[in-house]
């Protein structure tokens, strides 16, 4: 299992103004989706900074995103070893497979896979 990128999850009332700043850090909008927003660097585009209203189908927000080969197979280990998870795997109509997981800290992590 590989790991493909690891996003901060910011939680924003003021998407616009966001965005906005971060650009003026260097960063391009890549993805927008009305409720979440991915911003990434030109020169390295797996560096990226997602700001997020409220989820679309989860009842919480997620503080970071890992994107990983194999969503099923991270699910059943996390599973196995006891884990909170906060959010089902499922399938998303925006393309991606999802869970989210409870760290030790607290800590949402939304974890996913490209479809």
């Amino acid at each position: 299992m590989s790991i493909r990128r690891v996003v901060p999850d910011i939680s924003s009332e003021a998407i616009d103004e966001s965005r906005e700043f971060y650009e003026l850090l260097g960063f391009e909008e890549v993805m927008n989706s009305g409720w979440v927003v991915t911003m990434a660097s030109p020169d390295n585009p797996t560096a990226q900074v997602t700001l997020m209203g409220p989820d679309a189908s989860a009842a919480v927000q997620p503080d970071l995103s890992v994107e990983v080969s194999d969503v099923d197979a991270v699910h059943a280990a996390m599973v196995a070893a006891g884990a909170e998870i906060v959010h089902p795997l499922q399938d998303e109509s925006w393309g991606v497979r999802r869970f989210f997981v409870r760290d030790p800290n607290g800590r949402v992590v939304n974890v996913l896979s490209h479809r």
